[in-house]
């Protein structure tokens, strides 16, 4: 069975009150998968096409939850919390090379993480919470005393060992 032979069985078993019932802006979800993964839809690690238009999602009275669906950073998951609402995945534009850059941080990897603004640059030793290559973004916890402290932060691949944390 095709996809739009699916939406399309989906579209008549509904009934006509569902139909007019207040649908989600799906530009406002390509804005928010865009501001999720922090590059433009079409250009590599952003959205390959907008959501599809022919989608009628209800509209979500709850802020839409957002987050990768594999560790690839193959697709963004875009979900409405409300009870009973719906999920759809975004792919994602993974760059030819990105196979070849996923094992640059393995997952519990002793790691440095340098936090950088305007003037100054601080690092501090660190452990990878999951892995991934150059330009991703991984969760990664600081180091004390030789034991994992606190809660875990996000932080890009800047190079095998070292990840980094830009401050504005």
């Amino acid at each position: 069975m095709t996809i739009r032979f699916a939406l399309l069985l989906a579209a008549a078993a509904m009934p006509a009150a569902a139909l007019a019932a207040p649908t989600a802006d799906l530009a406002a979800i390509d804005r928010e998968v865009a501001g999720f993964t922090g590059v433009a839809q079409g250009r590599s690690g952003g959205a390959i096409l907008p959501v599809d238009r022919r989608l009628r999602l209800a509209a979500c009275a709850s802020p839409l939850m957002l987050g990768w669906h594999t560790q690839r950073h193959e697709s963004v998951l875009v979900q409405c919390p409300d009870p009973g609402s719906w999920r759809l995945f975004v792919p994602v534009l993974t760059s030819p090379m990105a196979a070849a850059d996923a094992a640059v941080v393995a997952r519990g990897e002793a790691v440095t993480v340098s936090v950088t603004g305007e003037g100054f640059a601080v690092s501090q030793p660190g452990v990878a919470m999951e892995g991934g290559g150059v330009g991703s973004w991984i969760r990664v916890r600081l180091v004390q005393g030789g034991t994992p402290k606190g809660d875990a932060m996000r932080a890009q691949v800047i190079r095998p060992g070292l990840v980094g944390v830009p401050l504005p």
